[in-house]
């Protein structure tokens, strides 16, 4: 079903569009349909965004909606939202929202009766945990832990069973870390990088997990 035309003056509409980790092939025809009868497109990063789009050969108008910038583009947003337009909100990879921006916009508009409209797509924390081999029919998504070694290393040691964290020192490198713990004690070690242009899964002994991971760190270049 196509979204409602302007002509019948419809409440507006946003749409939580999530896009590819790292294949662009893994985008959902309902994400393409979205974004190509939606007004305009608020996403994390206009270039990355553009890019994107220009791959599908998708031209819509791009609004940056990002962390430095959400206090006041989220009331101009719901504003629009309620005299009728219909938005696509956008990461720069993955489901808007989830450890990136969008929280204060969504809030926003069921505080205004704004329907809010999920197009679920990749995820990079279950593509991952899928793969690892730990086991899946319970699992905790950490968000992104300490960058301190000393407090990533007490939150670690009060979770257990699988894991699913972003380790970075740097929002950008988008480390996934995923364990399995006992108690206290690492038992098994699986580490995924999920990133926009490649994919990257890494199996590791318990103890090498750690050293690991902080080296790779160190050799990447993120985003402050």
């Amino acid at each position: 079903m196509a979204l409602a035309t302007q002509n019948d003056k419809p409440a507006g509409r946003l749409y939580l569009v999530a896009t590819p980790i790292g294949n662009l092939e893994d985008i959902t025809l309902r994400a393409l349909r979205v974004l190509q009868e939606c007004d305009f497109i608020a996403c994390e990063d206009t270039r990355q965004t553009q890019k994107l789009l220009s791959h599908f050969e998708i031209a819509k108008r791009l609004v940056s909606y990002h962390e430095h910038n959400e206090m006041t583009r989220a009331p101009e947003l719901v504003i629009e939202l309620e005299q009728g337009a219909r938005i696509a909100l956008v990461s720069d990879a993955g489901t808007p929202l989830v450890s990136d921006p969008g929280h204060r916009l969504v809030t926003l508009c069921l505080r205004h009766h704004v329907p809010v409209v999920p197009v679920p797509g990749p995820s990079a924390i279950v593509a991952a945990l899928a793969a690892s081999g730990l086991p899946t029919d319970e699992f905790l998504f950490a968000g992104f832990l300490p960058s301190r070694a000393a407090d990533r290393r007490e939150a670690l040691r009060r979770l257990a069973g699988s894991l699913a964290p972003w380790s970075s020192t740097k929002r950008r490198t988008g480390w996934g870390m995923l364990s399995a713990m006992r108690g206290n004690s690492w038992e098994t070690g699986k580490l995924a990088w999920p990133e926009k242009s490649q994919k990257f899964m890494k199996n590791l002994s318990a103890e090498r997990c750690p050293n690991w991971l902080t080296g790779r760190i160190k050799n990447r270049r993120g985003e402050k």
